[in-house]
Formats: C-alpha cells, structure tokens, sequence
C-alpha cells in the first residue's frame, strides 16, 4: 500500500515541478527583469555595498531583527543540503551543461527575490506581541485584498516546513552521524531535539542570534573547503568550464557510468535545481526578510540579491566545479554520495570527509530553526497568535520523527507542497508590480 501511495505522489510530484512551475518561476524573472529595467544588475554594486557596509548595524525605522540577521536567517534556511545533494543531481542527470543553466536561474531569481521582498515589506503588520509578520499570506490580504489565497499559502507554508524544513534536515544529520561516527539515530534525535528547543522556543529573536553566526561560519568554512579542492585541481578548471558550456548547448555524452544527457535536461534539471536551492520565487525567504529593521522596503530587498548571488553563484558553482574538476561526475554516484566522493578525493586524508559531514550538519541545523519561523508565521497567519506555542512544541517534536524514521514519502509530499508555494505567490508579486515600481523609483529617486 505504502508503495503504491508513493508511486501515485511520485507522478504528482513530477508533474508538479515540471515544466509549467518551471515556465511560470523563470518567466516571472523575465518580466519582472524587464519591468525593474534589470535591477539585479543595474543596483548589484550598491546592493553589496548595502550589505557589507553594514553588517553590524542595528538598521532604521521599524521592526524586529537587524537586517543583516534577517539576510543571515533567510541564507540559514536557503543554502542547504541542496546546495551538496542538489548540484551533484543536477549533473548526474543533466550532464556539466546543467550547472550553466542553473546559473541562468540565478540570474533572474536575484530578481524575483528583490521583488518578493521589497512587496512583503510594504505589506507587512505587527502582531500582538511586537514581531513583524509579512510574506505573501499578507500581500495577499492587505495588497490584493485575497485573504482566501493568503490562506492558501499559509497553509501550504505550515505544512511543507514540517517536512522540508524539519524531518527532512534531522534525517540527514541522524543518517550523516550514523554513517560517519556510528551514532544510533535515537540517540541523534534526542540531542537534535534539545538543541532545537533551545534556539526555536526562544522565538524569532534566538533564531537570529544562532544564525547570525553560524551561517557566515559554515559558509566559509565549506568555500575554504571548496577553494582548496580548486586550487590543488587548478588545471582542471578550463576543461570543467568547457564542459560546463558546451553541456549547456549541446548535451553531454555518455561517459563512464553517467547515462548521457541532453540540452533540454540539461536546462530542465539545472534551473529547476538552481530554483529549489535558492528559492526564488516560492515565498520562503520573504516571510523572515519583512521582520528586518528598515526605514524602506526596497533597502532591505536589496539584501535578497545577495542571498541569492551567495547560495548560487558561490556555492552551488564551487560545489559543481569540485565535482568536474575531480571527475566524480563521471561515476555513477549522485545527491550528496557525489559530493562527499568529490571532497574525499579532492582533500588530503580525512579532510573531506570532514568538510561535507561539518557541512550537512551545520547546514542542515540552520535550515532547521530558520524554517521553523516560516512555518510559524504561516500558522499565525491562519491561526492567531495562540498558534505559537504549539507549533513551536510540535516542531521540536517532529525533529525526533525525523531523525529516526524513514522518509521518502515525507519528502516527496514536502517537496510539493513547497512548490505549491510558488502559485500564490506569484500571483502576490504579478499583482503588485505597479506598487512595486512605486517603491523603486522612491528610493532611487531616478527609478
């Protein structure tokens, strides 16, 4: 029977993340490129001046967290075990020209999170004990007079935080300590839980304090990681990006125990990796960027350009050149089997073992408890603000479940109840483009 519930969620799942959500994630890029006039590339100096210039600032004007500890919450729940298992996937299935793709995503999507950030901000409100609120729920509601819809993602948001911010993230850390030190994952669990309690019961102003330091940590510690593999596998780098580039239009052939790819897997599976891990376009990230202290949403929108250049054009391509210039894509391995094999062989002695293992587990933690507030708000949203509590005591209960249970199904229902995301969403940006440019030309004056 569970098979069975699992092959029919399979079919839906594929058709759910399949070429419409891929269509309507990059088209709304597209226009919401041409409609900024290119922001993500006309404003990316003044955006990382923005955010490294002030990265021990309180902020100005209203709301609950800094703003470079929203940016770092949002980065704690984007760069992710996807950003090892998700690239190594793409390029098992889709061939080196995927990771070109995946670039193309990124592209668009510092956009589309600029956009989703700057609209949840305008329509955010304060709940009764102080926290800012704001995601696309409110947009929704406040903006486009929907709160029906907001409903919709509020739930949808509730429910896929359970699963892809929660069991999913416990499992690999139980499965990660198992296989590398031998730890029961009852055991895991147990410690797992309390470690979450910890930062999660605290509310949203522990979250940040955690992530605020842990995020730039295991950041830099897997580039370091990343960078070293590189420098000692330099040669390799010109023929990994030409790999890269004539996969992208050309497809790869067959090799090793890679089944060979085409130039429309290739662009499948590279930009719909590229949109899982960064999450452009699904309404995550805003919900914790609309808490941030600012005197303008469009400053702190400027933050998602960032995010977004970090967790793809930093991570995720550091971790697809370890995997070409080591030659792991060659053997049949995928998901994070490929990555560890990449860092293995690419680190001297037990390096990089070490450096994945570290990376699962800090990444995986921090996805933990910056998911854990999405999921709240959308609770909030739905419920009040007598939701807090209870969904907080089930999130530190369900880290137990995850990391002892077995989840394919979990995943699976997870992963689509997060893509599903994306549809109000959207409708919450597209709606509010005219607000949008509003905003825009406010605070650049010249638009």
């Amino acid at each position: 029977m569970m098979d069975r519930l699992i092959e029919i969620h399979d079919q839906i799942n594929a058709l759910v993340w399949g070429t419409p959500l891929i269509i309507a994630l990059m088209g709304t890029g597209l226009f919401l490129t041409i409609w900024t006039g290119g922001i993500q590339f006309r404003r990316f100096g003044f955006a990382f001046r923005e955010v490294l210039g002030k990265l021990r600032t309180k902020g100005t004007g209203t709301g609950t967290v800094s703003p470079f500890q929203a940016v770092a919450t949002a980065l704690a729940s984007t760069v992710g075990v996807g950003n090892i298992a998700g690239v190594a996937t793409a390029i098992h299935l889709g061939g080196p020209g995927a990771l070109f793709w995946l670039l193309v995503s990124g592209l668009f999507g510092m956009c589309t999170k600029f956009c989703e950030i700057a609209v949840a901000l305008h329509y955010r409100e304060k709940d009764a004990d102080g926290t800012m609120r704001g995601g696309a729920m409110y947009i929704l509601k406040n903006g486009l007079g929907l709160p029906w819809l907001g409903s919709v993602f509020a739930l949808l948001t509730s429910l896929a935080a359970f699963g892809i911010g929660n069991m999913v993230q416990s499992n690999s850390v139980a499965a990660a300590l198992e296989t590398s030190f031998g730890l029961d994952v009852r055991v895991t669990g147990v410690i797992l839980m309390a470690l979450v309690g910890l930062v999660v019961l605290g509310g949203l102003r522990r979250i940040v304090e955690v992530t605020q330091y842990l995020v730039p940590f295991m950041c830099i510690a897997y580039i370091i990681g990343a960078g070293v593999i590189l420098f000692l596998n330099f040669g390799e780098i010109p023929r990994a990006v030409s790999l890269v580039i004539d996969g992208a239009f050309n497809g790869s052939a067959a090799v090793g125990g890679f089944a060979g790819a085409t130039v429309m897997q290739a662009v499948r599976l590279g930009i719909a990796r590229g949109l899982f891990t960064n999450e452009a376009g699904l309404g995550s990230a805003p919900i914790v960027h609309a808490a941030a202290v600012t005197d303008h949403p469009v400053r702190q929108a400027l933050y998602g350009i960032f995010e977004v250049f970090i967790d793809t054009f930093v991570v995720c391509v550091m971790t697809g050149l370890v995997l070409l210039t080591t030659g792991v894509w060659e053997l049949d391995l995928t998901g994070a089997a490929m990555s560890a094999k990449g860092f293995e062989l690419g680190l001297p002695g037990v390096w990089g073992h070490v450096v994945v293992t570290v990376g699962i587990l800090t990444f995986a933690f921090s996805t933990l408890v910056g998911w854990s507030f999405y999921g709240e708000t959308g609770a909030v949203y739905l419920f009040g603000d007598r939701a807090v509590r209870p969904y907080r005591l089930a999130w530190v209960g369900a880290v137990w479940f995850g990391a002892t249970g077995s989840l394919k199904l979990v995943w699976d229902i997870s992963d689509t109840l997060n893509a599903l995301m994306a549809v109000p969403n959207l409708i919450a940006i597209l709606g509010s483009a005219a607000i949008l440019r509003k905003l825009i030309r406010e605070f650049f004056k010249d638009g």
